[in-house]
């Protein structure tokens, strides 16, 4: 009896990361890290959350759904995404309230940490949302202007678009009237150009990433294939109708 190998895609892979990454992230946001640099006359103060460490790395995650699996199932993710962050809020909201007992001696720094979590979620939710739609929704349409050349420029592009309106979101709702709008407007432009740069350097990786899926990936070979067909049909259906005019 033979048995036939069937090669598994890495969608599932990658869903699952992503969805990982966000709630670790989402945790970390809720302690704000403070960094003095001093270059030569000058010095600054830089201050970013913890999810800045992690985050980003979600961006270049949906990067490979949209660019590999399409819009639709990079959405599926997304909502998906959306649904676990309401679940773990909920979650560290009950614990939060359950009685403690009293052999447990952390409850005032679990509160201190998870507590703050349901309003961090909020402002992720919503900057999330928009961020990573956007972010895919830009990168897809880039690429159907220019096909499956110049990758960097979606990448980049999507990246830039999404970052600016998930960071934006995130630190108003976040952090108004829990820290000083010096301070928000810092968390934004700091945390906006940290997370577009962090898709800089990544870039290689990224394509590197990017063209293994496509190559080794039978979804993403189907797809291709379905893609190309429709376009021949739809040239074959156009040179009919010129020749029966």
């Amino acid at each position: 009896m033979s048995h036939r190998h069937v090669r598994r895609g890495y969608f599932d892979i990658v869903a699952v990361c992503f969805v990982a990454f966000l709630l670790l992230s989402n945790i970390a946001a809720t302690k704000l890290i403070g960094v003095d640099i001093a270059v030569g006359g000058f010095s600054w103060h830089l201050v970013f959350d913890g999810g800045a460490i992690l985050f980003p790395l979600t961006y270049i995650l949906g990067d490979v759904l949209s660019e590999v699996y399409g819009f639709r199932r990079a959405r599926r993710v997304i909502v998906t995404g959306f649904v676990v962050q309401i679940l773990a809020s909920l979650t560290f909201w009950l614990v939060q309230i359950a009685p403690a007992d009293p052999d447990y001696k952390n409850q005032a720094a679990f509160e201190a940490v998870l507590g703050q979590v349901p309003r961090f979620v909020a402002a992720s939710l919503l900057g999330y949302l928009a961020g990573q739609l956007l972010n895919s929704l830009v990168l897809v349409k880039i690429k159907k202007a220019f096909g499956e050349k110049r990758l960097w420029v979606r990448l980049l592009g999507s990246t830039v678009v999404g970052e600016a309106a998930d960071t934006a979101v995130f630190c108003l709702i976040a952090w108004t009237g829990n820290a000083g709008w010096a301070t928000i407007f810092n968390l934004m432009l700091v945390g906006f150009a940290y997370k577009v740069g962090v898709e800089a350097v990544f870039l290689p990786l990224t394509y590197a990433v990017i063209g293994f899926v496509k190559k080794t990936d039978p979804a993403y070979a189907e797809s291709s294939a379905e893609e190309q067909a429709s376009c021949g049909e739809r040239v074959s259906e156009s040179d009919g109708k010129e020749i029966a005019k």
